[in-house]
């Protein structure tokens, strides 16, 4: 696309005052450089380039160097580059904070508008409309990642802005959408694209040492977004409590689990009439219940059990045979295994026995 045309007004009086300092040796008046300044926010805001800008002042000064530095004495050719230097430097001036102030407005545009997009507020036509701006388009789907690392993040971060150099480079020119929230780095992505955001939960694993990426669903329409992001925080939170550490959780893997608590009831009830019983045991409930999560998680083989609980499988056996004996139910038995480890999984939730229930 070709620059606008920079036209003349850009230099309006720089030639006479040129003259009028090779004739008197004078610097700059406080008004003069004001003009300046007005002129360099007028470049700005018409959108042309610092570059050019700069190259059309020593171009007119070389046009004017003959008939304003007469003689070219030391004295006058002195003034008339120490006038040179005031007009450009007080036309940068301008021009710069012109700059400054566009990139705060369209960084407080862009903050509003994730803002509106994650919290599904605004009125849903008008943010579809305001996404196009940013490089969405939101009458198709779209899925989000979310990734958490050791501290919280914002935008001007070194490790979010790694992660959007690297995505950037693989994917120039794709419509993808990088930020932070609530200390989290957050990409939204094409529903159709599903390479960017595994190549996002690569990056960003890498870049916060570590750290835990989700990734929703994609949804369609404006409120497809904020659905997708939700379902990547559920999906954190969850690992959370059940003790996933999976680097990436994907949210279509762990519907069954929104499924199991759905009646919240109806589970908080069988995990007291399963489990409830283990609080009797000695030490309580907790060490039985650890027990009975990492023997599922196990695949309910013992030695493998015994191993992760660094136990010996003596040991092992005897716990399972107490939690036979107080609940009633038999891990080993595929008959009691569902009702049991449905209850696990319940007590882990609702964080029982930690909190009543």
């Amino acid at each position: 696309m070709a620059e606008p045309r920079i036209h003349e007004e850009m230099l309006e009086s720089y030639a006479q005052i040129l003259g009028e300092v090779a004739t008197t040796g004078r610097r700059l008046t406080r008004n003069e450089l004001e003009m300046r300044r007005a002129l360099g926010r007028e470049a700005a805001d018409a959108g042309h380039q610092l570059r050019a800008l700069v190259t059309m002042h020593l171009a007119r000064t070389r046009e004017a160097w003959p008939s304003t530095a007469a003689g070219n004495s030391p004295a006058v050719t002195d003034a008339v580059l120490a006038a040179v230097e005031q007009a450009v430097d007080a036309f940068a001036e301008g021009f710069e904070r012109a700059q400054r102030l566009t990139v705060r407005r369209e960084e407080a545009a862009r903050r509003e508008f994730i803002d509106d997009l994650l919290y599904g507020r605004s009125d849903l036509v008008r943010l579809a409309e305001r996404a196009t701006r940013f490089g969405l388009r939101l009458s198709r789907a779209h899925a989000v990642a979310v990734a958490t690392g050791p501290e919280a993040y914002t935008e001007t971060d070194a490790v979010p802005r790694s992660v959007e150099a690297a995505l950037l480079a693989r994917f120039s020119g794709r419509k993808i959408l990088l930020t932070t929230k609530d200390g989290r780095i957050v990409c939204i992505a094409p529903g159709s694209q599903p390479d960017v955001l595994r190549y996002f939960a690569k990056q960003s694993h890498a870049a916060t040492d570590g750290g835990q990426v989700a990734i929703g669903r994609p949804h369609k329409g404006p409120g497809g977004v904020v659905h997708s992001y939700d379902e990547a925080l559920e999906a954190l939170d969850l690992a959370n409590r059940m003790g996933m550490d999976d680097p990436v959780l994907y949210a279509s893997d762990l519907l069954v689990y929104p499924v199991l608590t759905r009646d919240r009831q109806a589970m908080a009830d069988l995990v007291r009439s399963e489990l409830g019983p283990l609080q009797k045991a000695r030490g309580g409930a907790e060490p039985l219940l650890k027990t009975l999560a990492v023997y599922f998680d196990a695949g309910c083989v013992a030695a493998e059990t015994a191993r992760r609980l660094a136990l010996s499988v003596r040991a092992l056996t005897y716990r399972l045979e107490r939690i036979h004996q107080l609940t009633g139910s038999d891990p080993a038995d595929p008959m009691h295994r569902y009702s049991l480890q449905t209850a696990v999984i319940g007590a882990r939730l609702l964080d029982w026995p930690a909190k009543e229930l």
